[in-house]
Order: C-alpha cells, then structure tokens, then sequence
C-alpha cells in the first residue's frame, strides 16, 4: 500500500466534496457508501460514487481513491462492491467486520468481480476497521485473513461504534484505547503489514488536539491517519512526514557506520550514541519512509 499520511472520508452521494478533498491535499480519499449517506440515498450513491471514481480515474488524480461499502451484516455490501470495483478504485475500506471468515468471503466476492471487469488479480485492497469487540477479539487471524488486506485501521472516537461496543469513555488522553491501539499494530506488523492507519478525530474545531492524537499514534507505530475533515489533512501530513533533520540525522548514522564498518568494526559511537547494524537497519526504515512518502505526494 503507498504510504498514506492522510486519508479523508468524503459522503459518496456528494461528488463535488471529492474535489474538497482533492484540493485538502489528501494522499487518499475514501468515498463513503456507509454512515455518511442516508439509508434513502444509499442506491442512488452507488451510481454517484460509480460515477466518481470514474471521473477521478480519467482525470489522473494523484491521491488513491477507496470505498467504504456498507457493512457484511447489512445485506448490501454485494450491491455496493457490484457498483464500485471499476478501474480507478484502489481498494475498499471494510467497516464493523466481525472475524476472518468473513474476510475469505469477501476476498471471493471481490475476486469474482475483479475477473469479470478485467482488472488484475488482486489489484484491490482491503483496508479493515476494527469497530466491534468480535473483530478486536481476534485482530491477529483478521489480519491475516487474506493477502488483499493493505492496512488496519485502529478506530476511536467519541459516542461512536467502538465505544458504544466496547462501553469505554473516550478521552483525548487515550490511555482507554492504548491496549488495543496497540494490540493492532502489533497484529499488522506480525501480519506484514507495516502501515496501519490510525483513527478518527472528531472534535473538528480543536486542531491542536488533532495534532496530539497524530502524534501519539506515531509514537504507538500508526503510520497515518484517517480524517473527517479536510482541516485536519496538513496536520496529518506534517506529523506523518519524517521530517528533513530526521532524514539528514539517519544518513550520517549510517555514513559513519560504513566508515566504522570499512575499518573492521561493527559499532560506533555516533554523536554520543552506540550504533550497530540493527540500528542503521532503523535508519534505513526511516528513510525509505520519506522516500516512499515523497514520491507519493
């Protein structure tokens, strides 16, 4: 999956918002069919997201498009994916999965009808929500369910499905999520997924908050962050943009261990710090990161 700072929910049944989004600077858009369009408008925006995706393929945005369809359990998730996996879509955005097995049976849906349009075998990913106390339950097989899953998403939020599911009380703190914030990035990395996104901020108006939640996921291992607002979009960018001095301090980490290497040594002391191969392997990481982000923006 390409290395996503931002990505921002836009209403599918609003196609003009896509173009907000566009204009915000976010690195994905995920174009909502779930709690963003009213259940009366749910067949009509499937048309319209269609629709949209088409546009944006034609115009060669630079950002990755996604869909959120509707949930498994809704009983029109096939309707949703019927209309949507097109050229242009990058993958799908899967809310309130409840276990592995249902991620098999998704895979094969999404198999069916990548065969049918004529798309690569596999060329659309699966990004999975965990939003329910089964999928939290077993985060590490859901994982690893199918080799389409991209990324995790590690969701939070005030009075929203996680909370209500699992009866916490949301605070910008987040020591009550910190397990299982955690627990998903563990579950990503074992699974090779070495990007999972974190989210959402709803308090639209408190940037400053937005900018901590940023930084408190990164430190936890996120990679990005999903968005409700295209306020939110540069902050994410700028937190989950290896900074310049960051990228400068790793290549002379690993410059001086290449010196240290070439005289026969396996370590250095480099600005006051001990370095060996694991750390230049860090190192390494970091700048392929920004690398990877830098191309992608």
């Amino acid at each position: 999956m390409n290395p996503y700072r931002s990505m921002l929910f836009v209403p599918g049944h609003k196609p003009s918002w896509a173009d907000k989004g566009l204009a915000s600077g976010a690195d994905a858009l995920i174009l909502d069919l779930e709690d963003s369009v009213p259940v009366a408008d749910k067949d009509e925006a499937r048309g319209v997201t269609a629709a949209t995706i088409d546009r944006l393929h034609a115009e060669g945005v630079r950002a990755d498009v996604w869909v959120r369809p509707n949930a498994f359990v809704t009983g029109i998730q096939g309707s949703d994916l019927e209309a949507v996996i097109r050229p242009g879509l990058t993958g799908l955005f899967l809310p309130k999965v409840f276990d592995a097995e249902e991620l098999v049976r998704i895979d094969a849906v999404v198999s069916h009808i990548e065969a049918r349009q004529g798309l690569e075998a596999g060329s659309v990913g699966l990004i999975v929500s965990y939003e329910t106390a089964v999928s939290m339950a077993h985060c590490e097989e859901i994982a690893a369910a199918t080799p389409r899953i991209s990324s995790l998403l590690g969701a939070t939020g005030p009075s929203a499905d996680v909370g209500r599911e699992l009866g916490f009380e949301f605070t910008p703190a987040g020591l009550e999520t910190l397990y299982l914030r955690s627990r998903i990035v563990l579950a990503a990395r074992a699974a090779g997924l070495h990007h999972p996104v974190a989210g959402v901020w709803q308090d639209i108006k408190d940037l400053d908050g937005a900018r901590q939640f940023c930084l408190d996921n990164k430190q936890l291992g996120y990679r990005g962050m999903v968005c409700i607002h295209p306020s939110h979009i540069a902050i994410a960018n700028d937190v989950f943009t290896p900074s310049p001095e960051q990228v400068d301090f790793y290549r002379r980490m690993i410059e001086a261990f290449k010196v240290a290497e070439a005289a026969g040594s396996a370590a250095v002391d480099f600005e006051g710090q001990h370095i060996d191969i694991a750390h230049v392997k860090t190192a390494e990481g970091i700048i392929a990161q920004a690398e990877a982000v830098m191309a992608h923006a």
